[in-house]
């Protein structure tokens, strides 16, 4: 029998191609944990995916690739992180030869999602790109093409999907203890008066503006929550409130998806303006998520008075640790590429429809 390497292993486990009575899965000791190395060291990074890798049971924060060499001491002293786990994008194609390194996760801007996510892919680790995946639908399939060639997983970061309140209101699509679905709304937003000039945010071909940033978060949910794909999209940008600043991206914009048999939902997102909800009225009574996209008090709400309570805990570490098991145990993850190369779909066409004043088919 020909030789097998744990990388090679994990690969093939990540593609799928291991199978219950494969002599490979006998013969391999069982991998306890998945190894992580973070490509990008902004605030997610910092504050929320490196706190929450430490309450991980099926993954561990083991190395960084970054930019910015002036954080990595700081890293290394806060986490452990071995002098042979660190990188920087310009070495990163070193990390092919790391047993230590597991999956990359690409947590940059928007606009650099495709090259970084494509140069991870290559260095046959698995790949976990935040949301939005990228900046149109060419971007996204490259990004799917590359894991596919190299036999690596790749999942997406929409946390959301993950968090269990909204999960039991996805089960409900099967249950329907209130009937079949008549109207959604779902809005993701926040108050503010927009960045620094030199900010990505702030910048269109970095994916900056509110669609990009927070209008998946509406779209994804009206999609999961609904289980349905829409079959067209309206779309509208308000009158700005701050116009010298927001010279290149989108402050508010304003959309609704049909999904057909006369189902719309109503939705919104802006980085002027809070709002922050998901709601589905039903024959018989209706169900909210309120807030809806918030990195904690996730809180579900029904018409007769039931209340889902939100977790204990880090929403990041329920997600990274459900990508650990799909590459542990060989079976698609629970976002895929396909979900997020959906989604901007979906926003290219918003922005269309919002530009031309038209409804826009999918």
């Amino acid at each position: 029998m020909p030789r097998i390497t744990r990388r090679h292993f994990l690969q093939l486990a990540g593609s799928g191609l291991l199978v219950a009575h494969s002599p490979y899965l006998m013969a391999q000791p069982s991998k306890k944990k998945i190894g992580v190395a973070l490509l990008g060291l902004g605030n997610y990074s910092t504050n929320l995916l490196a706190p929450a890798l430490q309450d991980t049971k099926h993954c561990e924060l083991r190395g960084i690739i970054t930019g910015s060499e002036r954080k990595i001491p700081q890293w290394q002293q806060k986490y452990g992180i071995k002098d042979s786990n660190v990188y920087t994008y310009s070495t990163m194609a070193d990390i092919a030869n790391n047993d230590d390194i597991d999956v990359i996760y690409v947590v940059t801007p928007t606009g650099t999602h495709k090259d970084f996510a494509v140069q991870a892919a290559n260095t046959g680790k698995h790949v976990w790109c935040e949301k939005p995946m990228a900046m149109d639908s060419e971007e996204c399939q490259a990004i799917i093409d590359a894991c596919d060639k190299n036999g690596v997983q790749l999942s997406i970061g929409y946390r959301m999907q993950h968090e269990p309140n909204t999960r039991t209101f996805h089960q409900y699509l099967e249950t329907k203890p209130y009937g079949n679905l008549t109207a959604v709304s779902s809005f993701a937003g926040y108050a503010g008066q927009g960045r620094a000039p030199d900010n990505w945010r702030m910048k269109k071909h970095m994916g900056g503006g509110a669609l990009y940033d927070m209008g998946v978060y509406a779209i994804n949910g009206a999609r999961f929550l609904t289980g349905r794909e829409p079959l067209a999209v309206t779309g509208s940008h308000p009158p700005q409130r701050f116009p010298e600043k927001f010279t290149e991206v989108d402050e508010t914009t304003l959309f609704t998806m049909d999904f057909g048999d006369g189902l719309v939902a109503d939705c919104g997102t802006s980085v002027v303006k809070g709002f922050n909800h998901f709601k589905a009225d039903c024959e018989k009574g209706w169900y909210q998520l309120k807030p809806m996209q918030s990195y904690s008090g996730v809180t579900g709400t029904t018409s007769d008075g039931k209340t889902l309570a939100p977790i204990n805990g880090m929403q990041q570490t329920l997600q990274m640790d459900n990508d650990a098991l799909a590459i542990l145990h060989g079976r698609q993850p629970m976002v895929t590429g396909n979900e997020g190369l959906a989604d901007i779909r979906i926003v290219n066409a918003i922005f269309k429809a919002a530009r031309t004043g038209e409804t826009v088919a999918l």
